[in-house]
């Protein structure tokens, strides 16, 4: 429970932080390799799934007395987890680096990002 709110509570201090960052001290360099549309995806979905985070570790101290919801609750927190690390982590790196076969791995992040608002759904129904 607390590790999905603190983890929901850092990346979105990351994701502000590196959204200051590309917005000002970036900015030229995003602009001219073609990559601020890609940066601002990265930081977009990470603050998304820190909010989903947040919003599973609370469910988990709500729903704490019901296994079923909490074995679910868990997996999605940590799809979302994952899949923001995959995701955000490696359009990052892409738009740091320039290293194109990243990009190859960024719908795994995807599937563990829709992954894991499956694995919500699925806790409540």
């Amino acid at each position: 429970m607390k590790f999905f709110i603190q983890a929901g509570a850092i990346l979105g201090l990351l994701g502000v932080a590196l959204g200051a960052f590309g917005a000002h001290a970036l900015r030229a360099t995003l602009e001219a390799s073609g990559r601020s549309d890609t940066f601002e995806t990265a930081v977009k979905y990470q603050f998304y799934h820190a909010l989903a985070l947040l919003a599973v570790g609370i469910l988990m101290q709500v729903f704490s007395a019901n296994p079923a919801a909490m074995r679910l609750l868990n997996w999605a927190g940590y799809s979302f987890l994952g899949g923001v690390l995959i995701f955000s982590g490696s359009l990052y790196i892409l738009c740091f680096t320039g290293v194109t076969w990243l990009g190859a791995i960024t719908p795994i992040g995807g599937v563990f990002m829709i992954a894991g608002w499956a694995l919500l759904l699925w806790a409540f129904l």
